[in-house]
């Protein structure tokens, strides 16, 4: 049975497709329209979907929503009617749009399915958004049974949830909800410190370590009241999100200092410290919900999802408090991997298949490879069209050139496989470098990604070495844990750090492996699995034969703004743009000094809507 999921209208817009339990494609919409968080219908997502499993006309057997569309539009009505008559603008805004779109499903797929000459089939799920998250996180993963936490800004009407799974079943046994979420809380000071909503939060996570939690004793007192079971009531008297257009309002700004940071202005040391504040608060809300969620199943895995779950600081912490023996994090945790979920859910809760138990103690992911691939006779019909230089080699000279190249300096970008599904690229769709070197975390902000200074960027590293370089016992597949690089490898502060200037501190070595040690000693990592990603494994095994360091930088292969690319020609314009040195698109590479002169019409740096 052939299932569709589809996810759509808020952010991270997606589609995912199973067959009888099997993942087969996973892609968000994003990739395809080159528009960053695309919310719109996912049509080219369903549309590749479709076709990477190869169906036609009536060989679809249904297709699932990620959440009701019914029940969400009731709290949306029933939240504007208990603040009226303020949120009137609001809610003449949002209003005619669920009236004209979103609570039309059905029809929004069916006018996809006609346009693909592909039937509508006859059933359609809806499950609850927080099962279609639960479901994303439990039944792809390695474990037979686990209690699932889901934390994300709102579904329906739940903002947190606690499931119970074993085998097939998924039961919820614990909800919070809105207008009290932690998800929704994390946005309100990822505003409030000039980053933008639903895009922003990952850099309020990569500021905290610069500042201190001087503001998480008012946070406790005047913002949330946080109870031992780890749920909590927010003083909405501090929020715009229930009226308005803001996340904050000047309640809050009267309880921090002044106004919110203008997007892109400088970042002061009142950001670092609320960045700081807010993320030892949500560490503690986090830990408090695991707890709460061991004890009442009884369970000794953790599966996580929702939004929160993409807080890799948090998670470490969580791995390392050892509530549960084992801990796996769907890697594409918001949004988009409610489109898996939901058809997971629809396979094993609506039609009750059975759940066959996990094999040797992996999850079905697939790393989470599952987005589009390219093979070389495309690839090189692509550069021969453009007349585009490249040189082809074989698997073991390929490794090995590419290992010469990042030992030389070079910054690399890597196409190759098929693309990653979730926010992280994790060595398909990635730009590479040396973990060595004191000068790349600049080189590649400034010169590459465009973006700001204080960004940390993660390191790709050998599953086998990984103790090497990290207090870590674990695995890290999907880059969803930070930890502290190993003590024997820091250079201990200066201690001037506090009254330092942001770009000095930013760039002061703190180990050997200076490229990716953030400013507290820690890093997001992700372990290479041989058996997983073999091409990628073998390129960081040739560069520990060469070097002695099986370890090197991954980001994701974009600019500021952009999605991560998706196909040669994404790849070959990004590389074109910025000053990446080589170009390594399936088995071909490409050196930027040989490419022809790139010329745009207008400056593409206005292409794109800063994140």
């Amino acid at each position: 049975m052939r299932i569709l999921g589809v996810s759509a209208f808020y952010h991270d817009s997606a589609a995912a497709l199973i067959d009888d339990g099997q993942i087969v494609a996973a892609a968000q919409e994003e990739r395809f329209t080159r528009v960053k968080h695309d919310h719109e219908f996912p049509k080219n997502a369903m549309a590749y979907c479709l076709a990477e499993a190869g169906i036609r006309a009536d060989q679809l057997d249904g297709v699932a929503f990620y959440d009701k569309p019914i029940t969400k539009f009731h709290r949306i009505l029933e939240t504007y009617l208990s603040c009226a008559p303020r949120g009137l603008r609001s809610y003449l805004q949002a209003v005619p749009l669920w009236l004209r779109q979103k609570l039309w499903i059905p029809a929004e797929i069916e006018a996809v399915f006609e346009s693909l000459g592909v039937s509508m089939p006859e059933k359609i799920y809806f499950p609850e958004h927080h099962v279609s998250h639960a479901a994303s996180a439990y039944y792809p993963s390695p474990f037979a049974d686990a209690a699932v936490l889901t934390v994300d800004g709102v579904g329906e009407w739940a903002t947190s949830t606690i499931c119970d799974a074993d085998g097939k079943d998924l039961k919820v046994v614990r909800e919070m909800h809105f207008p009290h979420s932690l998800g929704l809380l994390y946005s309100a000071f990822t505003y409030f410190t000039g980053f933008r909503v639903n895009s922003g939060e990952y850099k309020l996570m990569g500021l905290a370590p610069y500042g201190e939690p001087i503001y998480a004793d008012k946070i406790k007192d005047h913002v949330i009241d946080v109870r031992d079971d780890g749920s909590f009531r927010m003083n909405l008297d501090l929020f715009g999100y229930l009226d308005g257009f803001t996340m904050t309002n000047d309640n809050f700004a009267k309880l921090f200092d002044g106004p919110a940071r203008p997007a892109e202005s400088t970042i002061t040391r009142r950001e670092m410290d609320l960045a700081k504040s807010i993320q030892v608060v949500t560490e503690e809300i986090v830990l408090k919900m695991a707890r709460y969620a061991r004890d009442v199943t009884g369970k000794k895995n953790l599966c996580m999802a929702g939004g929160v779950a993409l807080n890799c600081v948090a998670n470490g912490k969580l791995l390392k408090e050892k509530i549960f023996d084992r801990l796996w994090i769907q890697p594409a945790a918001g949004d988009a991997g409610g489109a898996l979920g939901a058809a997971l859910a629809a396979w094993h809760g609506a039609e009750q298949k059975p759940r066959p138990a996990p094999a040797n103690g992996r999850d079905s992911m697939r790393g989470s490879y599952l987005g589009p691939v390219f093979s070389d006779d495309e690839i090189g019909a692509f550069l021969e069209a453009k007349g585009y230089p490249a040189q082809r080699f074989e698997r073991d000279e390929w490794a090995k050139t590419i290992a010469k190249a990042i030992d030389d300096q070079k910054v690399i970008g890597l196409c190759h496989g098929r693309m990653e599904f979730g926010p992280r690229a994790l060595g398909n769709r990635s730009i590479i470098g040396d973990a060595r070197s004191p000068k790349m975390q600049s080189v590649m902000n400034l010169k590459i990604k465009y973006r700001e200074s204080f960004r940390p960027f993660a390191p790709s590293c050998l599953k086998e070495r990984v103790a090497d370089f990290f207090e870590i016992d674990d695995e890290s597949p999907y880059m969803l844990l930070v930890a502290p690089v190993r003590e024997e490898r820091c250079i201990a502060k200066q201690g001037d750090e506090r009254s330092a200037d942001l770009l000095e501190w930013v760039n002061r070595p703190r180990s050997d492996l200076p490229a990716i040690t953030h400013v507290d000693y820690s890093a997001r990592i992700q372990t290479v699995d041989k058996d997983v990603n073999p091409g990628y494994y073998a390129i960081i095994e040739a560069f520990e034969a060469l070097t002695g360091q099986g370890i090197i930088i991954n980001t994701s292969f974009n600019v500021r703004g952009e999605p991560i690319v998706c196909t040669p020609e994404d790849a070959y314009r990004c590389f074109m743009r910025t000053e990446m040195d080589r170009l390594v698109l399936g088995s071909f590479i490409l050196e930027k000094e040989k490419q022809p002169e790139w010329h745009e019409k207008d400056d593409w740096r206005t292409e794109f809507k800063l994140d």
